[in-house]
């Protein structure tokens, strides 16, 4: 994602295509009956399919904003905010790329 992709993202600015190319979040949106692990299944396709470079950090909360804000109480939305949390928390690395080299 460009720099001015970041800064409109972060603004909740950028269009849900953008962000998401394949439509997944937006067509999970239109489902009735959809579940929470149905969500996450899409979640982690959508997820897998960005293209390189894209900050998924940058482009969750955009998501949020753009398909979530009308849907609070659905199951994509508390999948995306699942998310955002745990993306925004970085855990420690174990095995060998913790150590000292």
């Amino acid at each position: 994602m460009s720099d001015e992709m970041h800064q409109q993202a972060q603004q909740g600015a950028v269009d849900g295509a953008v962000l998401d190319p394949k439509g997944l979040i937006r067509e999970s949106y239109r489902i009735d009956g959809i579940t929470e692990s149905e969500c996450r299944s899409i979640f982690l396709d959508w997820a897998l399919s960005l293209p390189d470079g894209t900050d998924s950090r940058a482009a969750i909360p955009a998501l949020i904003a753009h398909f979530g804000a009308e849907a609070a109480d659905h199951p994509m939305t508390g999948v995306l905010r699942a998310g955002a949390e745990a993306a925004a928390s970085p855990r420690r690395r174990g095995g060998w790329r913790s150590r000292d080299r």
